[in-house]
């Protein structure tokens, strides 16, 4: 018994200290810094335990902050504070510098075009302008779109870097080019409560966005790629909620911006 202990243990020890900890460390804190985003992020547990200390009229917006600044400091401030402190990376090697920002434009010069005007189409849908804002006070006043949309915006930036950045680019010296399937992974996961068809495409949207980012050097281009659809498709129904412009000929256009 006390040889069989040994053993094992000698084993264990040989196994950790093969381990690469910074790899380790960013698979194991991905997954915990979903369940904290979870835990204490939610819209809900604002309103029930921390919306009374603001005035009536700014807690529908605070919820939504609440949500998007939690997620933004999840999934962007905290992993890069670990990186850069405890493993002492530098901040370009981590994703954030300008990478090969040519291409990156490159590549936004075409997608952005074609979410714009794809958006436009999806707008003229009732369920989406029932949806869209999902703060729906944003379509009545700018000034709060303007809010909302900016908040939004934190929220993307943490979503995209704790997979495109904390988790492709920390494991990245020890997987190499499978971190790109790696961050996928968990990212997939988290769209299962979603239709079938957009399930489906977070895995392939999921790969694709992790080998342009790899491809750019800098996870920065992930953040207008995927926060554009969402935006767009804010200011499209804000449009048409507000003019009450239908159809997505050049008539309904022009009729959303007032002409």
């Amino acid at each position: 018994m006390t040889t069989l202990f040994i053993r094992e243990t000698r084993r264990l020890k040989a196994a950790l200290s093969s381990i690469d900890r910074q790899t380790a460390f960013v698979l194991v804190a991905a997954g915990a810094l979903v369940i904290l985003q979870d835990a204490v992020g939610s819209r809900r547990l604002f309103l029930s335990e921390l919306a009374s200390y603001f005035p009536d009229s700014w807690r529908g917006l605070m919820s939504w902050a609440w949500w998007f600044g939690v997620q933004g400091i999840t999934g962007f401030v905290l992993p890069v504070a670990a990186l850069v402190l405890l493993f002492r990376r530098p901040p370009a090697s981590i994703g954030l510098g300008a990478g090969d920002w040519h291409f990156a434009l490159f590549i936004a010069a075409i997608y952005v075009p074609i979410v714009i005007a794809g958006t436009w189409f999806l707008s003229d849908s009732l369920a989406f302008q029932s949806q869209y804002p999902h703060y729906h006070p944003a379509s009545a006043s700018w000034t709060i779109f303007a809010l909302y949309e900016f908040i939004f915006l934190f929220y993307w930036i943490g979503w995209e870097y704790l997979w495109r950045g904390f988790v492709l680019f920390g494991t990245a010296h020890t997987l190499g080019l499978y971190a790109i399937f790696v961050q996928a992974v968990p990212f997939t996961i988290l769209h299962l409560d979603k239709p079938l068809a957009e399930a489906v495409l977070s895995l392939v949207g999921g790969i694709a966005l992790g080998a342009l980012v790899w491809r750019c050097g800098s996870f920065w281009i992930a953040v207008p790629i995927h926060a554009t659809q969402m935006m767009a498709l804010d200011f499209w129904c804000t449009m048409r909620i507000r003019t009450g412009a239908s159809g997505v000929g050049i008539d309904a256009l022009l009729d959303a911006f007032g002409g």
